[in-house]
Protein backbone atom coordinates (compact mmCIF):
# COMPACT_ATOMS: atom_id res chain seq x y z
CA UNK A 1 0.00 0.00 0.00
CA UNK A 2 1.08 3.44 -1.22
CA UNK A 3 1.58 6.09 1.29
CA UNK A 4 -1.25 8.08 -0.86
CA UNK A 5 -3.40 5.00 -0.69
CA UNK A 6 -2.90 4.69 2.45
CA UNK A 7 -3.67 8.15 3.91
CA UNK A 8 -7.47 8.16 2.10
CA UNK A 9 -7.88 4.91 3.82
CA UNK A 10 -7.09 5.82 6.89
CA UNK A 11 -9.80 8.98 6.60
CA UNK A 12 -12.32 6.71 4.88
CA UNK A 13 -11.95 4.19 8.35
CA UNK A 14 -11.99 7.45 10.37
CA UNK A 15 -14.72 8.66 8.96
CA UNK A 16 -16.83 5.70 8.89
CA UNK A 17 -16.42 4.81 12.21
CA UNK A 18 -17.07 8.89 13.49
CA UNK A 19 -20.29 9.22 11.51
CA UNK A 20 -22.30 6.37 12.89
CA UNK A 21 -20.87 7.99 16.82
CA UNK A 22 -21.93 11.33 15.58
CA UNK A 23 -24.87 10.44 14.58
CA UNK A 24 -26.19 8.34 17.74
CA UNK A 25 -24.67 11.27 19.93
CA UNK A 26 -26.24 13.82 17.56
CA UNK A 27 -30.08 11.78 17.62
CA UNK A 28 -30.31 10.06 20.77
CA UNK A 29 -30.37 13.09 23.11
CA UNK A 30 -34.02 13.75 21.45
CA UNK A 31 -35.13 10.64 22.10
CA UNK A 32 -34.14 10.98 25.82
CA UNK A 33 -35.61 14.57 26.20
CA UNK A 34 -39.29 13.20 24.86
CA UNK A 35 -39.36 10.52 27.30
CA UNK A 36 -37.94 12.59 29.71
CA UNK A 37 -40.63 15.31 29.14
CA UNK A 38 -43.01 12.23 29.24
CA UNK A 39 -42.29 11.53 32.49
CA UNK A 40 -42.44 15.04 34.17
CA UNK A 41 -46.12 15.23 32.34
CA UNK A 42 -47.52 11.98 33.16
CA UNK A 43 -45.47 10.64 35.92
CA UNK A 44 -45.58 7.11 34.69
CA UNK A 45 -41.80 5.80 35.86
CA UNK A 46 -41.24 4.10 32.82
CA UNK A 47 -41.15 6.76 30.84
CA UNK A 48 -38.01 8.08 33.30
CA UNK A 49 -36.51 4.96 33.66
CA UNK A 50 -35.84 5.02 29.33
CA UNK A 51 -35.00 8.33 30.11
CA UNK A 52 -32.32 6.85 32.31
CA UNK A 53 -31.19 4.24 30.06
CA UNK A 54 -31.22 6.02 26.77
CA UNK A 55 -28.47 8.49 28.68
CA UNK A 56 -26.58 6.19 29.70
CA UNK A 57 -26.15 5.50 25.84
CA UNK A 58 -25.69 8.75 24.89
CA UNK A 59 -23.03 9.09 27.44
CA UNK A 60 -21.29 6.06 25.93
CA UNK A 61 -21.48 7.63 22.44
CA UNK A 62 -20.41 11.05 23.57
CA UNK A 63 -17.35 9.41 24.82
CA UNK A 64 -16.45 6.99 21.85
CA UNK A 65 -17.07 9.98 19.58
CA UNK A 66 -15.38 12.51 21.09
CA UNK A 67 -12.57 9.97 21.14
CA UNK A 68 -12.99 9.46 16.94
CA UNK A 69 -13.37 13.10 16.68
CA UNK A 70 -10.29 13.99 18.36
CA UNK A 71 -8.45 11.46 16.31
CA UNK A 72 -9.90 13.20 13.26
CA UNK A 73 -8.70 16.35 14.20
CA UNK A 74 -4.87 15.40 14.30
CA UNK A 75 -5.52 13.20 11.06
CA UNK A 76 -6.42 16.13 9.13
CA UNK A 77 -3.04 17.85 10.23
CA UNK A 78 -0.86 14.76 9.84
CA UNK A 79 -2.22 13.23 6.93
CA UNK A 80 -2.98 16.44 4.76
CA UNK A 81 -0.47 19.38 5.82
CA UNK A 82 -0.76 21.14 2.59
CA UNK A 83 -4.92 21.18 2.39
CA UNK A 84 -4.90 22.60 6.06
CA UNK A 85 -2.10 24.87 5.30
CA UNK A 86 -4.56 26.86 2.50
CA UNK A 87 -7.93 26.11 3.82
CA UNK A 88 -7.65 26.05 7.46
CA UNK A 89 -7.73 30.03 7.56
CA UNK A 90 -10.72 30.05 5.21
CA UNK A 91 -12.84 27.60 6.89
CA UNK A 92 -11.69 27.66 10.29
CA UNK A 93 -14.75 28.80 11.66
CA UNK A 94 -17.20 25.87 11.67
CA UNK A 95 -14.62 24.19 13.29
CA UNK A 96 -13.79 26.87 15.98
CA UNK A 97 -17.37 26.92 16.52
CA UNK A 98 -18.02 23.48 16.73
CA UNK A 99 -15.31 22.70 19.61
CA UNK A 100 -17.62 25.67 21.30
CA UNK A 101 -20.71 23.74 20.62
CA UNK A 102 -18.94 20.42 22.03
CA UNK A 103 -18.04 21.95 25.15
CA UNK A 104 -21.68 23.60 25.64
CA UNK A 105 -22.69 19.47 25.58
CA UNK A 106 -20.27 18.23 27.50
CA UNK A 107 -21.01 20.56 30.25
CA UNK A 108 -24.99 20.18 29.82
CA UNK A 109 -24.52 16.04 29.72
CA UNK A 110 -22.66 16.50 32.97
CA UNK A 111 -25.75 18.47 34.64
CA UNK A 112 -28.35 15.99 33.05
CA UNK A 113 -25.99 12.91 34.33
CA UNK A 114 -25.52 14.05 37.65
CA UNK A 115 -28.72 16.18 38.38
CA UNK A 116 -31.19 13.36 38.78
CA UNK A 117 -32.95 14.58 42.33
CA UNK A 118 -30.40 17.50 42.33
CA UNK A 119 -31.57 19.98 40.42
CA UNK A 120 -35.21 21.10 39.58
CA UNK A 121 -36.98 18.61 37.43
CA UNK A 122 -37.81 21.19 34.49
CA UNK A 123 -34.05 22.73 34.34
CA UNK A 124 -33.09 19.18 34.54
CA UNK A 125 -35.04 18.47 31.55
CA UNK A 126 -33.69 21.45 29.52
CA UNK A 127 -30.11 20.72 30.14
CA UNK A 128 -30.80 17.16 28.25
CA UNK A 129 -32.74 19.51 25.37
CA UNK A 130 -29.15 21.30 25.15
CA UNK A 131 -27.29 18.42 24.97
CA UNK A 132 -29.29 17.12 21.99
CA UNK A 133 -29.07 21.17 20.12
CA UNK A 134 -25.39 21.69 20.64
CA UNK A 135 -25.04 17.94 19.06
CA UNK A 136 -26.94 18.51 16.12
CA UNK A 137 -24.93 22.15 15.77
CA UNK A 138 -21.86 20.67 15.83
CA UNK A 139 -23.13 17.87 13.45
CA UNK A 140 -23.96 20.74 11.30
CA UNK A 141 -21.16 22.96 11.50
CA UNK A 142 -18.95 19.95 10.93
CA UNK A 143 -21.10 19.52 7.80
CA UNK A 144 -21.01 23.22 6.82
CA UNK A 145 -16.59 22.54 6.50
CA UNK A 146 -17.37 19.59 4.29
CA UNK A 147 -19.79 21.57 2.43
CA UNK A 148 -16.53 24.63 1.06
CA UNK A 149 -14.24 21.32 0.13
CA UNK A 150 -17.42 20.84 -2.24
CA UNK A 151 -18.43 23.99 -2.96
CA UNK A 152 -15.16 26.51 -2.21
CA UNK A 153 -16.36 30.01 -1.16
CA UNK A 154 -15.43 33.15 1.13
CA UNK A 155 -11.79 33.80 -0.82
CA UNK A 156 -10.32 34.60 -3.98
CA UNK A 157 -7.98 32.12 -5.92
CA UNK A 158 -5.33 33.93 -8.06
CA UNK A 159 -1.92 32.74 -8.96
CA UNK A 160 -1.84 29.56 -6.25
CA UNK A 161 -2.50 32.41 -3.78
CA UNK A 162 -5.37 32.21 -1.52
CA UNK A 163 -6.99 36.62 -0.76
CA UNK A 164 -9.82 38.34 0.15
CA UNK A 165 -10.54 35.44 2.82
CA UNK A 166 -14.46 36.03 4.34
CA UNK A 167 -15.21 33.06 7.20
CA UNK A 168 -18.51 33.60 6.95
CA UNK A 169 -18.81 33.78 3.24
CA UNK A 170 -16.77 30.40 3.27
CA UNK A 171 -19.35 28.87 6.44
CA UNK A 172 -22.25 29.71 4.47
CA UNK A 173 -21.11 28.16 1.19
CA UNK A 174 -23.67 27.56 -1.68
CA UNK A 175 -23.70 23.79 -0.65
CA UNK A 176 -23.79 23.66 3.14
CA UNK A 177 -27.57 24.05 3.82
CA UNK A 178 -28.50 21.35 1.35
CA UNK A 179 -26.07 19.29 2.45
CA UNK A 180 -26.71 19.74 6.47
CA UNK A 181 -30.53 19.33 6.19
CA UNK A 182 -29.73 15.92 4.01
CA UNK A 183 -27.40 15.11 6.82
CA UNK A 184 -29.72 15.94 9.72
CA UNK A 185 -32.75 13.83 8.57
CA UNK A 186 -30.12 10.69 7.65
CA UNK A 187 -28.71 10.63 10.68
CA UNK A 188 -32.36 10.68 12.25
CA UNK A 189 -33.96 8.16 10.13
CA UNK A 190 -30.88 5.81 10.67
CA UNK A 191 -30.40 6.10 14.58
CA UNK A 192 -34.19 6.07 14.77
CA UNK A 193 -34.61 2.77 12.63
CA UNK A 194 -31.68 1.70 14.95
CA UNK A 195 -32.96 2.18 18.08
CA UNK A 196 -37.10 1.10 17.18
CA UNK A 197 -35.69 -2.05 15.71
CA UNK A 198 -33.90 -3.06 19.24
CA UNK A 199 -36.60 -2.02 21.35
CA UNK A 200 -38.90 -4.09 18.77
CA UNK A 201 -37.04 -6.84 18.71
CA UNK A 202 -36.96 -7.17 22.99
CA UNK A 203 -41.31 -6.69 22.26
CA UNK A 204 -40.60 -9.77 19.83
CA UNK A 205 -38.71 -11.41 22.97
CA UNK A 206 -41.98 -10.31 25.10
CA UNK A 207 -39.45 -8.93 27.47
CA UNK A 208 -40.03 -5.97 29.57
CA UNK A 209 -42.82 -5.07 27.03
CA UNK A 210 -44.02 -1.80 28.54
CA UNK A 211 -40.25 -0.60 28.82
CA UNK A 212 -39.92 -1.61 25.07
CA UNK A 213 -42.72 -0.27 23.79
CA UNK A 214 -42.79 2.89 24.97
CA UNK A 215 -39.48 3.13 23.68
CA UNK A 216 -40.31 1.69 20.35
CA UNK A 217 -42.56 4.69 19.69
CA UNK A 218 -40.55 7.18 20.27
CA UNK A 219 -38.20 6.00 18.13
CA UNK A 220 -40.21 5.12 15.42
CA UNK A 221 -41.91 8.61 15.54
CA UNK A 222 -38.84 10.34 14.84
CA UNK A 223 -36.97 7.37 12.43
CA UNK A 224 -40.88 7.14 10.04
CA UNK A 225 -40.75 10.83 10.08
CA UNK A 226 -37.44 11.14 9.05
CA UNK A 227 -37.73 8.90 6.27
CA UNK A 228 -40.42 10.21 4.74
CA UNK A 229 -39.06 14.15 4.45
CA UNK A 230 -35.57 12.18 3.11
CA UNK A 231 -36.50 12.35 -0.35
CA UNK A 232 -37.33 16.00 -0.64
CA UNK A 233 -34.17 16.57 0.66
CA UNK A 234 -32.74 14.12 -1.64
CA UNK A 235 -34.18 16.24 -4.40
CA UNK A 236 -33.08 19.28 -2.80
CA UNK A 237 -29.32 17.71 -2.86
CA UNK A 238 -29.55 16.58 -6.85
CA UNK A 239 -30.29 19.69 -8.05
CA UNK A 240 -27.78 21.28 -6.02
CA UNK A 241 -25.14 18.64 -7.39
CA UNK A 242 -26.29 19.38 -11.00
CA UNK A 243 -25.39 22.83 -10.72
CA UNK A 244 -22.01 23.05 -8.80
CA UNK A 245 -20.62 19.50 -9.68
CA UNK A 246 -21.70 17.97 -13.12
CA UNK A 247 -18.93 15.34 -13.08
CA UNK A 248 -20.44 13.65 -9.23
CA UNK A 249 -23.66 13.46 -10.81
CA UNK A 250 -21.91 11.97 -14.18
CA UNK A 251 -20.42 9.44 -11.50
CA UNK A 252 -23.51 8.61 -9.93
CA UNK A 253 -25.73 8.18 -12.42
CA UNK A 254 -22.84 6.75 -14.79
CA UNK A 255 -23.82 8.98 -17.17
CA UNK A 256 -20.91 8.83 -19.95
CA UNK A 257 -22.57 10.95 -22.42
CA UNK A 258 -24.44 13.66 -22.27
CA UNK A 259 -27.31 13.29 -23.25
CA UNK A 260 -31.26 15.56 -23.92
CA UNK A 261 -33.26 13.99 -22.00
CA UNK A 262 -31.14 11.42 -19.61
CA UNK A 263 -32.82 8.43 -18.03
CA UNK A 264 -32.34 7.48 -15.00
CA UNK A 265 -30.23 4.31 -13.92
CA UNK A 266 -31.29 1.61 -11.73
CA UNK A 267 -29.08 -1.00 -10.86
CA UNK A 268 -26.65 -1.53 -13.33
CA UNK A 269 -23.21 -2.47 -13.86
CA UNK A 270 -20.52 0.09 -14.85
CA UNK A 271 -17.74 -1.01 -17.57
CA UNK A 272 -15.22 1.53 -16.71
CA UNK A 273 -12.69 0.87 -18.96
CA UNK A 274 -15.47 0.89 -22.00
CA UNK A 275 -17.10 3.30 -20.08
CA UNK A 276 -20.46 1.95 -20.68
CA UNK A 277 -23.33 0.42 -18.18
CA UNK A 278 -25.18 -2.42 -18.56
CA UNK A 279 -28.07 -4.51 -17.45
CA UNK A 280 -29.77 -1.22 -15.60
CA UNK A 281 -33.30 0.05 -15.64
CA UNK A 282 -33.66 2.99 -17.51
CA UNK A 283 -36.91 5.38 -16.68
CA UNK A 284 -36.82 7.98 -19.63
CA UNK A 285 -36.17 11.52 -18.25
CA UNK A 286 -36.31 11.10 -14.56
CA UNK A 287 -32.76 11.89 -14.23
CA UNK A 288 -33.31 15.32 -16.52
CA UNK A 289 -36.12 16.02 -13.69
CA UNK A 290 -34.12 15.59 -11.08
CA UNK A 291 -31.47 17.53 -12.00
CA UNK A 292 -33.10 20.54 -13.57
CA UNK A 293 -36.75 20.47 -12.70
CA UNK A 294 -37.26 19.47 -16.79
CA UNK A 295 -37.87 15.81 -17.90
CA UNK A 296 -36.29 17.00 -21.36
CA UNK A 297 -33.40 19.14 -20.00
CA UNK A 298 -30.04 17.86 -20.92
CA UNK A 299 -27.98 16.85 -18.30
CA UNK A 300 -23.74 16.81 -18.79
CA UNK A 301 -22.12 14.05 -19.20
CA UNK A 302 -18.69 12.90 -18.67
CA UNK A 303 -17.53 13.26 -22.18
CA UNK A 304 -17.93 17.00 -21.11
CA UNK A 305 -15.70 16.97 -18.74
CA UNK A 306 -11.53 16.18 -18.74
CA UNK A 307 -10.93 12.83 -18.70
CA UNK A 308 -8.23 13.41 -15.96
CA UNK A 309 -11.21 15.22 -13.87
CA UNK A 310 -13.49 12.15 -13.64
CA UNK A 311 -14.45 10.85 -10.79
CA UNK A 312 -14.07 7.10 -10.03
CA UNK A 313 -17.74 6.18 -11.40
CA UNK A 314 -18.00 2.45 -10.50
CA UNK A 315 -17.70 2.97 -7.02
CA UNK A 316 -19.33 6.06 -6.31
CA UNK A 317 -22.48 4.78 -9.09
CA UNK A 318 -22.80 1.41 -6.58
CA UNK A 319 -22.60 3.37 -3.50
CA UNK A 320 -25.10 5.74 -4.72
CA UNK A 321 -27.45 2.91 -5.75
CA UNK A 322 -27.39 1.54 -2.41
CA UNK A 323 -28.08 4.68 -0.54
CA UNK A 324 -30.88 5.77 -2.81
CA UNK A 325 -32.47 1.53 -2.61
CA UNK A 326 -32.08 1.40 1.20
CA UNK A 327 -33.62 4.75 1.74
CA UNK A 328 -36.94 3.77 -0.06
CA UNK A 329 -36.89 0.39 1.63
CA UNK A 330 -37.19 2.71 4.76
CA UNK A 331 -39.13 5.38 3.49
CA UNK A 332 -41.91 2.46 2.39
CA UNK A 333 -41.99 0.61 6.30
CA UNK A 334 -42.24 3.99 7.22
CA UNK A 335 -45.34 4.39 5.24
CA UNK A 336 -46.49 0.83 6.23
CA UNK A 337 -46.33 2.13 9.58
CA UNK A 338 -48.87 5.33 9.40
CA UNK A 339 -51.06 2.90 7.78
CA UNK A 340 -50.76 0.46 10.46
CA UNK A 341 -51.57 3.50 13.32
CA UNK A 342 -54.30 4.67 10.79
CA UNK A 343 -55.86 2.01 11.09
CA UNK A 344 -55.80 2.39 15.06
CA UNK A 345 -54.22 -1.29 15.18
CA UNK A 346 -51.47 -1.72 18.07
CA UNK A 347 -48.10 -2.59 16.79
CA UNK A 348 -47.76 -5.13 19.41
CA UNK A 349 -50.50 -6.91 17.81
CA UNK A 350 -48.63 -6.75 14.25
CA UNK A 351 -45.76 -8.72 14.93
CA UNK A 352 -44.71 -8.63 10.59
CA UNK A 353 -44.41 -4.84 11.20
CA UNK A 354 -41.70 -5.44 14.56
CA UNK A 355 -40.13 -8.18 12.13
CA UNK A 356 -39.49 -5.44 9.70
CA UNK A 357 -38.35 -2.65 12.28
CA UNK A 358 -35.70 -5.27 13.37
CA UNK A 359 -34.95 -6.22 9.21
CA UNK A 360 -34.28 -2.32 9.20
CA UNK A 361 -31.34 -2.15 11.97
CA UNK A 362 -28.92 -1.48 9.92
CA UNK A 363 -29.92 -0.52 6.99
CA UNK A 364 -29.67 3.53 7.71
CA UNK A 365 -26.18 2.69 8.73
CA UNK A 366 -25.26 1.45 5.54
CA UNK A 367 -27.37 3.80 4.06
CA UNK A 368 -25.37 6.68 5.15
CA UNK A 369 -21.42 5.18 5.17
CA UNK A 370 -23.09 4.65 0.92
CA UNK A 371 -23.89 8.67 1.35
CA UNK A 372 -20.50 9.88 2.52
CA UNK A 373 -19.14 7.27 -0.06
CA UNK A 374 -20.77 9.48 -2.70
CA UNK A 375 -19.99 13.16 -1.66
CA UNK A 376 -16.83 12.16 -1.11
CA UNK A 377 -15.46 9.43 -4.10
CA UNK A 378 -17.43 11.51 -5.99
CA UNK A 379 -15.95 14.42 -5.94
CA UNK A 380 -12.43 13.40 -6.88
CA UNK A 381 -9.93 13.87 -7.89
CA UNK A 382 -10.10 17.36 -5.91
CA UNK A 383 -10.47 17.75 -2.03
CA UNK A 384 -10.93 21.27 -2.47
CA UNK A 385 -13.14 20.98 -5.60
CA UNK A 386 -11.93 22.48 -8.57
CA UNK A 387 -9.00 24.02 -6.83
CA UNK A 388 -6.56 21.99 -5.39
CA UNK A 389 -6.08 18.11 -5.55
CA UNK A 390 -6.25 15.23 -4.01
CA UNK A 391 -2.63 14.08 -4.61
CA UNK A 392 -1.37 17.50 -3.87
CA UNK A 393 -2.55 17.62 0.02
CA UNK A 394 -1.02 14.79 1.00
CA UNK A 395 1.77 14.71 3.83
CA UNK A 396 5.16 13.84 2.27
CA UNK A 397 5.83 12.28 5.43
CA UNK A 398 6.47 8.08 4.70
CA UNK A 399 5.38 5.07 6.30
CA UNK A 400 1.70 6.28 6.50
CA UNK A 401 0.46 2.31 6.21
CA UNK A 402 1.88 1.54 9.73
CA UNK A 403 -0.53 4.57 11.15
CA UNK A 404 -3.36 3.24 8.68
CA UNK A 405 -2.62 -0.14 10.47
CA UNK A 406 -2.81 1.24 14.06
CA UNK A 407 -5.63 3.36 13.38
CA UNK A 408 -7.76 0.81 11.91
CA UNK A 409 -6.91 -1.28 15.39
CA UNK A 410 -8.07 1.06 17.39
CA UNK A 411 -11.19 1.78 15.62
CA UNK A 412 -12.00 -1.74 15.64
CA UNK A 413 -11.48 -2.01 19.12
CA UNK A 414 -13.47 0.74 20.25
CA UNK A 415 -15.96 -0.70 18.06
CA UNK A 416 -15.90 -3.94 20.50
CA UNK A 417 -16.03 -1.85 23.19
CA UNK A 418 -19.35 -0.11 22.60
CA UNK A 419 -20.98 -2.60 21.29
CA UNK A 420 -20.01 -4.82 24.41
CA UNK A 421 -20.93 -1.56 26.68
CA UNK A 422 -24.53 -1.33 24.84
CA UNK A 423 -25.56 -5.17 24.78
CA UNK A 424 -24.77 -5.15 29.09
CA UNK A 425 -26.83 -2.27 28.72
CA UNK A 426 -29.76 -3.49 27.06
CA UNK A 427 -29.43 -6.49 29.57
CA UNK A 428 -29.51 -4.36 32.72
CA UNK A 429 -32.93 -3.15 32.00
CA UNK A 430 -34.66 -5.80 33.76
CA UNK A 431 -32.55 -5.20 36.70
CA UNK A 432 -32.59 -1.58 36.62
CA UNK A 433 -35.40 -0.33 34.37
CA UNK A 434 -38.34 -2.85 35.22
CA UNK A 435 -41.65 -1.10 36.34
CA UNK A 436 -43.97 -2.81 38.82
CA UNK A 437 -46.50 -2.76 36.03
CA UNK A 438 -44.36 -4.36 33.24
CA UNK A 439 -45.31 -8.03 34.19
CA UNK A 440 -49.18 -7.02 33.21
CA UNK A 441 -47.47 -6.45 29.71
CA UNK A 442 -45.61 -9.50 29.18
CA UNK A 443 -48.63 -11.74 29.75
Amino acid sequence: MDDFLAARSQMALSLGFHIIYACIGMVMPFFMAVSHYKWLKTNNEVYKHITKAWSKGVAIFFATGAVSGTMLSFELGLLWPKFMEHAGPIFGMPFSLEGTAFFIEAIALGFFLYGWEKLNRWFHWFTGVVVGVSGLASGILVVAANAWMNSPAGFEYVNGQYTNIDPIKAMFNDAWFTQALHMCLAAFTATGFAVAGVHALMILKKQHTEFHYKSFKIAAAFATVAALLQPISGDISAKDVAQRQPAKLAAMEALYKTEKPAPLLIGGIVDEKNKTVSKAIEIPGALSFLAHGDFKAEVKGLDQIPEDEHPPVAITHYAFQIMVGLGTVMMVISFIYFVVLWRKKTVLNTKWLLKLFVFAIPLGYIALEAGWTVTEVGRQPWVINGIMRTKDAVTPMPGIAWSFYLFSAIYFSLSLIVIFLLYRQIKMVPVLYQSSNTDSWNK
